[in-house]
């Protein structure tokens, strides 16, 4: 090769060289992330807020991290194997509750409790503090790699055939719950509980399997209940909320693992306790439109008052002092994790 072809061949690498770097591509790799949930694409979750944090985690990573969204369980499986699909990678990210693997979680089911919560926005920060303060995210979350916890907006009484106003209304309902200790509670309330995910439910009451649903406002739109029922039992909201459920937005471990420790940074400063509260604040505000929708159906309401929600307040007790036994024998302290969990609650949503 003479010195012209040397030269040429030097500046032919040169111009490659410039073109790799011109487009990112050098030393700039583009991850995507497989983000799945079970929820379909108008609901809240997907809307209002795992997009958002998609385009912003891209936007902080100036588009070296990206989302492919699978919604609806469109990576296979069912709701309750949400958790294990971020755990063998299936997904890189999931959002479920970690209340559908009933027993699996017990030590966040402290939030799930009967007359625990108001605002989502401040008792999903709770559940931050919560799950740090007691050490759940290297023994009960050990397998993921938490981004944030979060709680819907107040829970409440969907129903079709009669309204509930006193405690012997419970009785001879079948009621859909979305988690162990609301199937529980309802037991105790009087009504035949029929645990089942979110996704069920239309198909449900539509069919006559069950009688109502345990469900907050944000959800109702996205299965459409308020067109399945007649008849919608809130609480006072002076008096903490009859349930919530506790969420997880969860990460395989070895994809966090392998993330530069730049995109590392980025999923960080878009979890935690800031984080958490932002997912809780839009489960409050999206609550206000989904209930117009059932006002405009001219389906009827009607408030429990403070006095009687205290006889429902007792007769949950039990459930309380259940899980209080459960989690001593498993090796935790539950009077420690109750009175834990009411102290962050009361600190960033007072009663």
């Amino acid at each position: 090769m003479n010195r012209a072809d040397w030269f040429r061949l030097g500046r032919g690498i040169l111009a490659i060289a410039a073109t790799v770097a011109g487009s990112g591509a050098w030393a700039q790799e583009v991850i995507t992330l497989k983000v799945a949930h079970f929820l379909p694409t108008g609901s809240t979750a997907h809307a209002k807020f795992i997009v958002p944090w998609c385009d912003k985690v891209a936007r902080e990573s100036a588009n070296r991290l990206k989302c492919q969204i699978y919604p609806a369980m469109q990576l296979g499986g069912a709701p309750p194997q949400l958790f294990d699909q971020a755990r063998d990678g299936v997904a890189d990210i999931v959002w479920t509750l970690p209340g559908y693997s009933a027993g699996r979680f017990p030590a966040v089911e402290v939030f799930e409790l009967p007359f625990m919560t108001n605002s989502a926005q401040g008792s999903s920060r709770a559940l931050w503090e919560y799950v740090q303060a007691n050490n759940l995210a290297k023994t009960e979350f050990k397998d993921v790699h938490p981004i944030l916890f979060h709680v819907h907006d107040e829970g409440y009484l969907h129903l079709n055939g009669k309204p509930i106003r006193v405690l012997a209304d419970f009785r001879g309902l079948k009621l859909r719950a979305p988690t162990r200790q609301t199937n529980k509670f309802l037991a105790a309330l009087g009504a035949t509980p029929v645990g089942m995910p979110v996704p069920a439910v239309s198909e449900a009451l539509s069919k006559g399997v069950i009688d109502g649903a345990m469900l907050p406002w944000e959800v109702v739109p996205a299965v459409k209940v308020q067109e399945l029922v007649k008849f919608h039992t809130e609480t006072d909201p002076k008096f903490p909320a009859l349930y919530t459920s506790a969420f997880i937005f969860a990460m395989n471990k070895a994809r966090y693992d392998s993330l530069p420790a730049d995109l590392k940074k980025v999923i960080d400063a878009n979890g935690g306790a800031e984080a958490s509260a932002w997912v809780g604040k839009v489960w409050d505000e999206s609550a206000v439109g989904a209930r117009k929708l059932a006002e405009a159906r001219g389906n009827q309401f009607n408030m429990v008052p403070a006095a009687e929600l205290a006889n429902w307040q007792k007769a949950g007790e039990p459930v309380t002092a259940s899980w209080i036994a459960e989690v001593n024998s498993k090796g935790f302290d539950g009077n420690a994790l109750l009175k834990s969990a009411l102290e962050m609650i009361r600190k960033y949503d007072p009663q």
